[in-house]
């Protein structure tokens, strides 16, 4: 049985992108770069739904709010911890 190839994320995005653009039909395209007619429909499918979630609200503006949520969140877990281990501390006593 014949493993299945695997291609890179930048060939797909070539490919993809020639396919928006209208470089040719999906068949011109199959035959240049050596791939499954399909397999170019849903490479070009998957690029326009992933470049329609770059521009919706939250894209990568919403990335930076996420890190610094995450940082907040991290600061107060540690303050909680220092808090267990000294009431801890003190129960031993």
């Amino acid at each position: 049985m014949a493993k299945r190839k695997q291609y890179s994320p930048e060939f797909k995005a070539k490919v993809a992108l020639a396919a928006i653009r209208g470089d040719g039909t999906i068949a011109e395209l199959a035959s240049r770069y050596g791939v499954h007619p399909n397999m170019i429909t849903k490479w070009k499918r998957q690029a326009l739904a992933t470049l329609k979630e770059g521009f919706a609200k939250g894209g990568p503006a919403g990335h930076a709010d996420h890190v610094a949520e995450i940082q907040t969140l991290q600061a107060k877990i540690g303050e909680l911890v220092v808090e267990r281990d000294f009431l801890a501390r003190a129960f031993d006593r």
